[in-house]
């Protein structure tokens, strides 16, 4: 009798298991949430409307302009601990493991890539099967489409940044105190605020992680310039340049910083402005910061740094080199 009992018991469960196809169904809570996020997906879409539309939306710069604000905030939770990533933030390993990357023959994507532009330039051949082509040969989407842009150009994206977003999500800290106080010293010290250049070269479409990077920076009192996408080494130096910045900080996502970066470093050389610090943020390998290095970075910030600790070691950086410029002026 007591096995029955236990079988009818058991069954019955299996039964209502599968019968709840809800089981928050009429949570109050979970009906709150639902409501909440019907609400703003709406007052988001009243706004669309009001503009007139998506595409007109798009070229505002409405929409990107909301999700980098979002990644912003979502940021400066992860740098105060308030929202917990085990490996990032909290529970690192004492040591990183080596990471194995692919490494392609570049002379043979250069061919495919080649093709591409003469197909685009002549309209004889098949851009798709060129496309596909290149694409056995490792070549990027960015690389194939920017084989494209040399005939047929490229859309380019308004740059404008997020203000106070990171600051207001993170909070008051000793964190952020302590780089504002560092931000102010040099102000009083050199007359301006350390200035930064914040770059993105090669095909690398991502610039989400840059901007920011950007607003953390520009919250924490620095002046911020941004390049826009797809620039060579040598259009980002020059704009360094002309912007007169202390530092360039390099986000690189797509694997191109061994050539990228040392590029750059010898564009400054050419324009004379090797005292223009190099930082490089993203997805770096261990194993490439030495090459990097040597190439010319100051100062490497992988995945997981947080934003105060790497504005600190960057205007401790830049007053570094400056002090160290003003010396050999006094030697000579």
């Amino acid at each position: 009798m007591e096995t029955k009992k236990v079988f009818y018991i058991s069954y019955s469960i299996f039964i209502l298991s599968f019968q709840i196809i809800d089981p928050w169904g009429g949570s109050y809570m979970m009906e709150s949430l639902t409501n909440e996020v019907y609400n703003e997906a709406l007052g988001i879409i009243e706004e669309v409307e009001a503009m007139g539309g998506m595409a007109k939306a798009v070229v505002s710069g409405m929409p990107k302009l909301r999700i980098e604000e979002c990644a912003a905030k979502r940021q400066a939770r992860i740098d105060s601990g308030k929202e917990v990533i085990v490996g990032v933030n909290k529970y690192q390993k004492d040591k990183e493991d080596p990471i194995d990357v692919l490494v392609i023959d570049n002379s043979k994507c250069q061919r495919a890539l080649a093709a591409i532009t003469e197909c685009a330039k002549t309209g004889n051949g098949n851009l798709l099967g060129l496309a596909v082509d290149a694409a056995k040969a490792r070549a990027t989407v960015g690389e194939i489409t920017q084989a494209m842009e040399a005939i047929f150009g490229r859309h380019v994206a308004a740059d404008r940044l997020v203000s106070g977003a990171y600051k207001s999500e993170y909070g008051q800290s000793e964190d952020l105190e302590a780089v504002r106080v560092k931000v102010e010293a040099f102000l009083e010290d050199e007359g301006r605020r350390p200035r930064v250049l914040v770059a993105k070269m090669g095909q690398d479409g991502h610039d989400r992680g840059a901007k920011v990077i950007a607003t953390g920076f520009a919250d924490l009192g620095f002046d911020i310039d941004i390049g826009p996408l797809f620039r060579t080494p040598d259009e980002v130096a020059q704009q360094a340049v002309d912007a007169d910045v202390h530092a360039v900080g390099v986000s690189s996502l797509a694997a191109a910083h061994k050539t990228l970066v040392p590029q750059l470093a010898t564009a400054l050389k050419k324009l004379n402005r090797e005292d223009i610090l190099i930082f490089v943020g993203g997805v770096i390998p261990p194993q490439d910061y030495d090459f990097l290095y040597k190439a010319g970075a100051a100062a490497i910030f992988g995945p997981g740094t947080k934003i105060p600790a790497c504005a600190m070691q960057v205007v401790d950086l830049i007053s570094k080199c400056i002090q160290e410029k003003e010396k050999q002026r006094a030697k000579e």
